[in-house]
């Protein structure tokens, strides 16, 4: 019995005897989120297609259960997703015979964008005084697993997980997930990484992704943290993080810093078809897992202010490596930005931004975002071995304005723009330009 089945049973069995309990309704909540996404990116160079563009409506339905009473509490979560498709572009909705589907839908066997998609995630889960374990639908936020939420739907995955903050000033969290819904899908799959995820008969997966780490208050103002993560048959990856925050005249200086050491593991050590992007080592331009990863950003934010800079080294004989199904998904670098992550093996990034809250001048909800980042020392190999590049570089510009409405009838609409700009000089790569337009919306039903 998979997790996704589990859950569901014992979730029925929670509702059937415990949903009058005093605790489970009192402290429930529910919320319908909207959120309208239009998406455009336009390939500047190269050739094929020169513009991805789609537009849709989301509805996220969640449901938060309290704990029902006693030594073990109990409850459910649920969360309902649909995505309706309002204009697919045309056609330009960026789907291909190997992909998972579009930008934002998933796609017909033609290519043609569905009309809309929908899932439903339940979550059984049960506390003890200050641990949590939670089976069935999730959406981690860690070190080693990052949920993405940077389209109309955001992505789940189906595992267990346990909490807990027994310890003062200590937070642990293990886990295991068995498989993962993409946030342009209906479906569960099994994960993999990049230069395996190719859809079709070379595509390669596992079931089996572990996770355990924890944060540290060392101080109210220095936080240590260490997390691990293995996806069988892929990869071994330690992480350490050190985050300080120190107050200097008016302000507050942050300083963040990172480390990733990753390994192969499995099939990755010896079968083709597992080799990841990026070995420079491998005649391909494919091979083993070998990256670590080092990282600084500092932030000092002062009077609604926040200035920034950062840099990243990723050494090693392959391109960093996170979950990554080939249909969008995010990591815990300080580069992973709109477009790009810049963690190529080799590859060093400086980035620098800025950005303000206009509260302090009295137009509270309205913010605004400026991040650069420039990345070099790329080397890449061709399908026969020889040098395709040599020190190549790549640059990003992302802008964001958002605004929240504060009060009034249309309190906590929400109102964005997100810009971004890439140019790179490795070849047989397309640059582009990408707008995201999003009008959110949360309405509290319970």
């Amino acid at each position: 019995m998979n997790t996704s089945t589990l859950a569901m049973a014992v979730a029925v069995g929670v509702l059937a005897q415990q949903a009058n309990a005093a605790g489970f309704i009192e402290d429930s909540k529910a919320t319908l989120g909207l959120r309208n996404f239009y998406i455009n990116t336009d390939y500047r160079d190269g050739t094929g297609p020169n513009k991805n563009e789609e537009w849709g409506q989301g509805f996220d339905l969640r449901f938060i259960s309290g704990y029902t009473q006693g030594t073990v509490g109990f409850g459910i979560d649920a969360i309902g997703l649909l995505g309706v498709k309002l204009d697919s572009g045309g056609g330009t909705n960026g789907a291909t015979a190997t992909s998972y589907g579009g930008t934002v839908f998933p796609s017909k066997s033609n290519g043609e964008a569905v009309d809309e998609f929908s899932s439903l995630g339940l979550t059984a889960k049960a506390k003890v005084s200050q641990t949590e374990l939670k089976l069935g639908t999730l959406q981690p936020k860690n070190p080693v697993i990052v949920t993405n939420d940077g389209r109309l739907l955001p992505q789940t995955w189906q595992g267990g997980q346990i909490t807990s903050a027994e310890i003062k000033d200590l937070s642990l969290v293990g886990g295991q997930i068995e498989a993962v819904k993409g946030r342009n899908s209906s479906n569960n799959e099994q994960m993999s990484i990049s230069g395996a995820n190719t859809r079709g008969t070379k595509f390669r997966d596992s079931n089996k992704f572990i996770y355990a780490g924890g944060d540290y208050k060392i101080t109210k103002d220095l936080t240590a943290q260490y997390y691990y993560g293995n996806l069988q048959e892929f990869y071994k990856q330690h992480f350490l993080g050190l985050v300080h925050n120190w107050a200097i005249g008016p302000g507050v200086l942050k300083s963040d810093f990172r480390y990733f050491n990753s390994s192969d593991d499995g099939a990755n050590g010896h079968d083709p078809l597992y080799f990841t992007t990026g070995n420079y080592n491998a005649p391909n331009g494919k091979g083993k897992v070998d990256n670590n990863l080092y990282s600084g950003l500092f932030l000092y934010t002062v009077a609604g202010h926040t200035f920034g800079a950062g840099y990243q080294v990723s050494n090693g004989s392959s391109d960093f490596p996170w979950l990554n199904q080939g249909d969008g998904s995010s990591n815990y670098t300080i580069t992973d930005s709109q477009i790009q992550k810049f963690a190529r093996a080799g590859e060093r990034t400086w980035q620098a931004r800025y950005a303000y809250n206009f509260a302090g001048v009295g137009v509270p909800g309205l913010t605004a975002g400026l991040v650069y980042l420039h990345g070099d020392n790329i080397d890449t190999v061709n399908a026969k071995g020889g040098v395709a590049a040599n020190g190549a570089s790549e640059w990003e510009r992302d802008l964001s304005v958002a605004y929240v409405i504060q009060d009034g009838p249309l309190k906590n609409l929400g109102l964005a723009w997100k810009n971004a700009t890439w140019r790179t000089d490795l070849p047989n790569t397309r640059s582009q330009d990408e707008n995201r337009l999003i009008l959110s919306y949360s309405i509290p039903l319970l």
